[in-house]
């Protein structure tokens, strides 16, 4: 019962880190139960199973409020489920020992990169109703390789697609993440029928699924409750934390480890004080702004 409680509560946290930027379910939560000693291809698959219900939910909220371009969706999903597919059957049928490593090496620098964009390079669009969608060129081999990373990876979708989105002139923040969390459902659909083919319904423990689902979709509704820049950097330090353990113990040796903890942890605690000393400062400049268009 414990760890079913557990689990809701890592799909709760992963839901509301993967709403607020449109990145992170995946990632957060397969790093969580590979760290319970699950093996790779079923940590993947309860992901995947689970993300089939939160991502409708979570689209579902999105479309509501006006926050998907559908051109985009219709043009990512066909890629995305193909790519999705073609990586679950390869990941089942990887040994387990072999892929857990390579397989936190791929969310480890994950983590790096949300990190570092939420860090550094973050910054608010303006919408403009002149955004074109991604062409064929475009959207083939991006879904293709995000829909295959994801699976792979129990994560990966929203890293690699949401930048993209974002990089489209007058796309925001808010319609990237809608968009990338709407199109996210058919991925997670066909990702889990991979799975549900190569490893069988009897590898997937359901109610781990079912825990997963119940933090999710509670998450899904409750997805403003930090600001998207500081839930950055929070999730990529967290990202990068889990995922270095494995990293250590299959290729570091034991008494080197806690100083490598204690440099991430360092730079972690520093990059959030800069990131909340950041926004503190652009809300006092806009502040005076605001103040001397007034007068």
């Amino acid at each position: 019962m414990k760890k079913l409680i557990v689990l809701a509560f890592i799909g709760f946290l992963a839901q509301l880190i993967d709403g607020s930027l449109g990145m992170g379910y995946g990632v957060s939560s397969t790093s969580l139960l590979l760290t319970f000693g699950i093996v790779p291809a079923v940590a993947s698959a309860s992901v995947h199973l689970s993300e089939v219900v939160t991502t409708a939910v979570s689209g579902a909220s999105h479309i509501k409020f006006g926050n998907v371009d559908k051109n985009m969706v219709y043009r990512l999903i066909i890629p995305g489920s193909v790519g999705a597919f073609v990586g679950a059957c390869f990941l089942s049928n990887l040994p387990a020992e072999l892929a857990k490593p390579y397989i936190a090496i791929f969310l480890f620098g994950l983590g790096v990169y949300v990190l570092f964009r939420f860090l550094f390079i973050f910054k608010p669009s303006k919408e403009n109703e002149t955004v074109k969608p991604l062409t064929a060129k475009q959207s083939i081999p991006l879904g293709l390789f995000a829909g295959f990373c994801d699976a792979t990876g129990g994560g990966g979708w929203g890293p690699i697609a949401t930048p993209v989105l974002l990089s489209k002139k007058g796309m925001t923040a808010r319609k990237a993440v809608g968009t990338v969390d709407t199109s996210e459902f058919a991925i997670a659909f066909f990702g889990s029928l991979g799975f549900i083919i190569s490893l069988g319904w009897e590898a997937v423990n359901w109610l781990w699924v079912v825990a997963l689902i119940i933090g999710g979709v509670i998450a899904a509704w409750l997805v403003r409750m930090l600001p998207a820049q500081l839930m950055g950097v929070l999730v990529g330090g967290f990202i990068i934390l889990i995922n270095v353990r494995t990293l250590l113990s299959t290729w570091v040796p034991d008494d080197a480890h806690i100083y490598i903890y204690a440099v991430i942890v360092i730079g972690w605690i520093a990059g959030i004080y800069f990131t909340i000393n950041k926004m503190s400062t652009a809300k006092k400049k806009g502040y005076v702004e605001q103040q001397q268009n007034v007068s």
